[in-house]
Formats: structure tokens, C-alpha cells, sequence
């Protein structure tokens, strides 16, 4: 399959050809396809005729092998071959549910929401979840995960697949973290990324997140033109490589609020019309205390619904599980409280003893002194001193006054 895959192996294509391709990013037939005859014609600098042919050609090469779809095929063969397309399932019943069974390959998956919300944490559940077998939901495939934000955290991919029974170590091996550090770093790597698929088997390509970089780097009225073709570009070589490599793909994208908005919810995605027409499945994660509700905005057949799901230690979780958790912990934490505490009553004990036995009551017998300050004032002895003074003085000097004027004759 490697070789029928080979540059050389289309008509028409001699080693000059073949070395122009290979020095632009473009290694086998697949990517020929994946990159367009405009892009083809752009990067190798050949006339756009001539990458219209060979794009043509590299498609009826995929064609005959069973690789991609026919250009004319009955709505019955499509829906036999929808039944059979492979999905990953997200661990839960609620998300699984939401979406049918699972994250669907050959589609981008875009999922939206605030800071917090779990858009990370549901990328790296599904990072795990795809190495699972086929029985147990998975697609035992390895992961493309493209970090925009510096995000990625091995430790939690290590709770996870502990969490699920699973071998760490080689949960880590299977995944391939490609670190963008700007917008066109970011479309080298999936421009690349054509080699590392086949090679390592990559069923599921994670970007968190798509629209981060190019947020950062186009500011201002002046650049959104320039930044949405960049940005269409890069969204149409990820639905483009799913499609081609039969791999599942996500998104996550951020928000801006909106100040139209008086009434309801003023969240809005970034990345405008372009990102909203290229996305097969549109999510929206917002936050609901400790839980999370996701919603779904966008679906060829989904209908338009919402559910409950958590965080926890096994990342994305069902609600349920959730408060069985914090049940257990409540109780773990009642009986360790209830066994501890026997001897501080004990000891505690004459400490109240003491407390009551203070002589509380004699601070309230003492409290009848007001009376005796109230009866300290006696109104009679200030009344009756001055009485006595004023009656008795001018008697005294009028009786003295009578005596001595028969003297003095």
C-alpha cells in the first residue's frame, strides 16, 4: 500500500517532479490531494495546469485503490459506508449520546466554550480514549496533538489512562505532541504531517487551539482579511486530511463576547463564518457551577440538544460518577472526624467544668449595689441641714438684742 502511494507512481510524474514535491512538503499521493493544485502549483512554482493534471490523477490513483470514495455513488452505497465509519467514544454516556456514539472520523469536531470549561480536558480524554480497542470504543490508533497554547500536560494523560484501566507508558507513546509557536509554524505542521500519519498510525489530530495563533498575530480591522484566508486555509487542510486519512479530527476554539447583546447569552466563537461552514460538528461547553453542559449548535443530523457532564480525575465524566465521588469523600471524611475526635471530649470535658464552675453567680449577687448608689443620695439630710441653720441664727440675735438695750440706760 506504502508503494502504490509513492510520488513516482502516477504517469507522468519523472524524479524532477517528484523532487520539487518533496522539497515543498508534499511526499506521497495522499498529499497531492490533501494540498490542492493551487497550493501544489504555488509552493513547487510549476504552471497551474500541469498540478491540475497531476492532483487528477493522484484522486483516479486513490479511486481505483478504495481509498476515497467514487466521483458518482447511489445515497444506499453512502449510507452502507456510514455504517460502518469508525467512531471514538468520549467514556460517557451523556457525551456519547450527544454525539451519536461517538467523535466521527473523516469530520472536524469543533468544540467552543470560555476558559474553564473543559475544552482541554475533553481533548485529552479523547486522546486516550482512541487508543482503546474497538470493542471498548476506541479505534487503536495513536494521536496527532498539535498544542498552540502549551497546554498538553502528560500528567493528566497519565490519570486518565490510569483511571481506564490502561498502560501509561504506552499511552504516552502513542501520542505525537507538535508544539506551534505562530500561525505558519502552526500550518507547517499539518502541512507535514502526511509521513507521521502512516507511519504511526494516527487515527485522531487534536489543534488546541485552531484559532489561538491566528487571534494573536492578525489584530485589528486591516489584517482580517488576510487572517480569515490563512485561517480557511488551515480549516480546510484539516477537514481535507481527515477525510483522506480516514482520521477523526478537533478543534478547540475560543470566545469573545459579543456587545450587541443585551439578552442571553453574549458568547460568541472566534473565527467568524469561515470556521463556522468548515466544521462538520459544532459544540458549545459552557460552565454550570461544578458541572459542565455541552450543546450541541451544528450538525448535518444531530438534533439540537444539551447535556450534563463533569471533570473529574478520569477527565471528561458522567455526572453521576461525579457525585458518587464526592459522596465517598464526604463519608471518608465524617468517619475519620468521628473516630478522632472521642478523646478531645475527654480531655475537653473538665475545660467546661471549669468554665461553669466560676463564680458567675456571685458577679450577678453583686450586681444589687446599684440600689445602695441609688439610696446614697438621701434627699431629708440635704433638706434638713439648711432648715435648721436659718431658723435657729436669727433667733438667737434677736434675744441678744433685747438684753442689751436696757444695759446701755
Amino acid at each position: 500500500m506504502v508503494e502504490d502511494l509513492r510520488l513516482d507512481s502516477l504517469e507522468g510524474v519523472g524524479p524532477v517532479t517528484t523532487r520539487k514535491l518533496s522539497d515543498a512538503g508534499v511526499h506521497n499521493v495522499m498529499d497531492l490531494i490533501v494540498r490542492g493544485p493551487v497550493d501544489i502549483a504555488d509552493i513547487t512554482g510549476m504552471e497551474k495546469d500541469t498540478a491540475e493534471k497531476i492532483v487528477n490523477k493522484a484522486r483516479q490513483h486513490l479511486v481505483e485503490g478504495g481509498l476515497i470514495a467514487k466521483d458518482f455513488v447511489s445515497a444506499s452505497e453512502i449510507y452502507k459506508h456510514r455504517q460502518s465509519i469508525g467512531r471514538i467514544s468520549t467514556g460517557t454516556n451523556c457525551l456519547d449520546t450527544l454525539f451519536d456514539g461517538g467523535i466521527e472520523t473523516q469530520a472536524l469536531t469543533e468544540v467552543y466554550g470560555e476558559f474553564g470549561c473543559g475544552k482541554t480536558q475533553f481533548a485529552h480524554t479523547m486522546s486516550v480514549m482512541v487508543q482503546k480497542s474497538k470493542e471498548e470504543g476506541g479505534l487503536e490508533g495513536g494521536v496527532l496533538y498539535i498544542d498552540t497554547e502549551n497546554t498538553f500536560r502528560p500528567e493528566r494523560i497519565v490519570d486518565i489512562a490510569q483511571a481506564h484501566e490502561m498502560d501509561p507508558e504506552k499511552a504516552l507513546d502513542n501520542i505525537i505532541v507538535a508544539r506551534a509557536y505562530n500561525s505558519a509554524h502552526q500550518t507547517l505542521i499539518l502541512e507535514e504531517a502526511g509521513a507521521i500519519i502512516q507511519e504511526n498510525n494516527i487515527k485522531l489530530i487534536v489543534a488546541d487551539s485552531a484559532v489561538g495563533l491566528f487571534r494573536s498575530e492578525y489584530l485589528g480591522r486591516g489584517t482580517l482579511s488576510v487572517r480569515q484566508q490563512k485561517l480557511n486555509h488551515f480549516v480546510h487542510l484539516l477537514v481535507r486530511i481527515a477525510e483522506t486519512y480516514n482520521c477523526a479530527a478537533i478543534a478547540t476554539n475560543q470566545v469573545m463576547a459579543s456587545p450587541d447583546v443585551f439578552f442571553g447569552d453574549p458568547t460568541r466563537p472566534v473565527g467568524g463564518n469561515v470556521v463556522a461552514h468548515t466544521s462538520t460538528y459544532r459544540i458549545y461547553f459552557k460552565k454550570s457551577g461544578k458541572k459542565r453542559i455541552a450543546r450541541m449548535v451544528d450538525s448535518p443530523h444531530h438534533p439540537e440538544e444539551e447535556v450534563i457532564f463533569a471533570l473529574g480525575k478520569a477527565g471528561v465524566i458522567d455526572p453521576e460518577e461525579a457525585e458518587k465521588k464526592t459522596k465517598k469523600t464526604a463519608k471518608k471524611a465524617t468517619t475519620k472526624k468521628a473516630k478522632a475526635p472521642k478523646i478531645e471530649v475527654v480531655v475537653d470535658a473538665p475545660e467546661i467544668a471549669t468554665t461553669v464552675e466560676a463564680p458567675k453567680v456571685d458577679a450577678t449577687e453583686e450586681t444589687p449595689e446599684v440600689d445602695a448608689i441609688v439610696e446614697a443620695p438621701e434627699v431629708e439630710a440635704t433638706v434638713e441641714t439648711p432648715e435648721i441653720a436659718t431658723i435657729e441664727e436669727p433667733m438667737v440675735k434677736e434675744i441678744e438684742s433685747d438684753d442689751s438695750e436696757p444695759a446701755k440706760e
